[in-house]
């Protein structure tokens, strides 16, 4: 009876260590969680508001960023394309990289800071909205059908 005690009480110090290490944010690798800052809605505010200084990067797939809405002005490159896209972003810029809810901005923003980029740090739409601030909606443009290219055509005319 008491091996069987002592067992149960091993494997729920077991659990929890393994529960407290997905809180901290290391999975099941022991991969940390990204050191990159996340900003909050004031501080993404803020540095919207120097357009001519900031430049955003979203990290999205161009359905999610139709889908859930996005800041309206930004550069688009998806994650997995980013470093072969390095050269198209100036280094003269301060860097917010935005996903959906700052995962994979988390990402993008320790590969740009590694590859001596000023990011200030990532944010996400769904947070960044949820938190109280705006995204823009844009509506997707019907698909180009053959009647549509007609149409089209003649309006050229």
């Amino acid at each position: 009876m008491k091996r069987l005690a002592l067992l149960l009480v091993t494997s729920l110090i077991a659990v929890s260590g393994i529960a407290q290490a997905a809180a901290d944010g290391a999975g099941s690798t022991g991969t940390p969680a990204s050191k990159a800052h996340v900003l909050s809605n004031e501080e993404l505010d803020k540095l919207l508001a120097q357009p001519g200084k900031v430049l955003v990067i979203d990290v999205r797939r161009p359905d999610e960023i139709s889908t859930i809405g996005g800041l309206p002005v930004y550069l688009s490159i998806q994650l997995k394309d980013l470093e072969n896209r390095l050269d198209w972003i100036p280094k003269d810029r301060i860097l917010v990289t935005f996903s959906n809810h700052a995962g994979r901005a988390s990402k993008a923003a320790e590969l740009l800071t590694s590859k001596g980029f000023n990011v200030a740090g990532a944010a996400g739409a769904e947070t960044y909205e949820k938190a109280g601030g705006t995204l823009a909606h844009i509506a997707i443009p019907p698909p180009n059908t053959a009647q549509n290219a007609g149409q089209t055509a003649s309006a050229k005319d």
